[in-house]
């Protein structure tokens, strides 16, 4: 069995996986149960009024669980795969706690081939957030992945810049991350 067959099994089985992205190491879990949702903010120690975000494998995928909207498309299709979080509004099959109660939803496509391999196996959106405890350092090694997790896949070294979070709804950038710059000239250019 290789590494994804095995995390694979384990968030079919409400498990928590880190993943390497682009970016950083994701901590993983089937976003659409209730208990793997809730291991992944005990492990964090987030708060529940806080969103999570979820990494889908395709354009197919995310627009079964968020609504895209005129105008966003051109967007998403030219930063995803990539370094980016769209916040879109949910779909009602997102459950609630994810949006943090605000019905919008950061989802990522991330452009690793681990990360994509595990979500189209998995053939569902897992969680998208930093393998780490609420506020610390983005980790970017295995080393510092310092949450509980029941399977972690070793990518060695990320680059570990965030990526850059862009609410679709109002087409803002939320906070600034990977390719940052670029994500600001598209903006600008649209005005």
């Amino acid at each position: 069995m290789d590494i994804i067959e095995k995390a694979v099994s384990v968030l079919a089985h409400d498990g928590t996986v880190i993943y390497p992205t682009e970016t950083v190491y994701g901590l993983g879990a089937d976003a659409f149960s209730d208990n793997a949702i809730a291991k992944v903010y005990e492990a964090k120690k987030r708060p529940l009024s806080q969103p999570i975000s979820v990494a889908v494998s395709d354009y197919e995928m995310l627009s079964a669980v968020a609504h895209v909207e005129p105008g966003m498309e051109e967007f998403i299709q030219t930063f995803l795969p990539g370094p980016v979080t769209v916040v879109l509004r949910a779909k009602h099959v997102i459950p609630d706690i994810l949006t943090g109660g605000t019905g919008l939803i950061g989802i990522r496509i991330p452009a690793h081939e681990l990360a994509l391999r595990l979500i189209e196996r998995f053939d569902s959106p897992i969680t998208a957030t930093s393998a780490n405890l609420h506020g610390a350092k983005d980790p970017a090694t295995p080393d510092e992945c310092t949450v509980p997790r029941d399977l972690l896949i070793d990518a060695g070294r990320l680059p570990g810049t965030p990526s850059t979070v862009v609410d679709c709804t109002t087409m803002t950038i939320l906070r600034r991350g990977a390719e940052a710059g670029r994500i600001e000239q598209y903006l600008s250019g649209r005005q």
